[in-house]
C-alpha cells in the first residue's frame, strides 16, 4: 500500500481559500453586494470582516494583514477550530483584547 503525501499548497492560496470558504454569513443574509464581486455592503474594498471573542463581535480588517505571519497564525487556528463549513463567517478563536492589540501592531 502506497501513502501518498498530500501536495502542500502555496500559503497565499490556502489564506484565500480560508476566506472564500468562510465568508458566508452574509451571503444568506442578503448583505452583498453582486455588482461588487460578492463584497459586504459595509465593508470597503481592499477590507474583509472577522469575528472575534466569545460575543463573536464584528471588525473590519484591511487585506494587507494576509501578509503578516501573526495574522496568518490566527486564520490557521481559525481553521483548526472551526473548519471551512459553517454558516458563521470567518471568526477568530481568540479574545478581543489579544485580537485589538495584535490589529493594533500590524497597522
Amino acid at each position: 500500500m502506497v501513502i501518498k503525501k498530500p501536495t502542500k499548497l502555496p500559503q497565499a492560496q490556502v489564506l484565500k481559500q480560508i476566506l472564500k470558504r468562510c465568508s458566508s454569513l452574509g451571503k444568506k443574509h442578503g448583505a452583498y453586494d453582486n455588482a461588487d464581486g460578492g463584497r459586504p455592503i459595509d465593508v470597503p474594498k481592499g477590507h474583509f470582516a472577522v469575528y472575534v471573542g466569545e460575543n463573536r463581535s464584528r471588525y473590519i480588517v484591511p487585506i494587507s494583514f494576509l501578509n503578516h505571519p501573526e495574522f496568518q497564525c490566527l486564520l490557521r487556528r481559525a481553521e483548526e477550530v472551526f473548519g471551512f463549513d459553517h454558516d458563521m463567517g470567518l471568526t477568530i478563536p481568540c479574545e478581543e483584547v489579544v485580537f485589538r492589540s495584535l490589529t493594533s501592531t500590524l497597522r
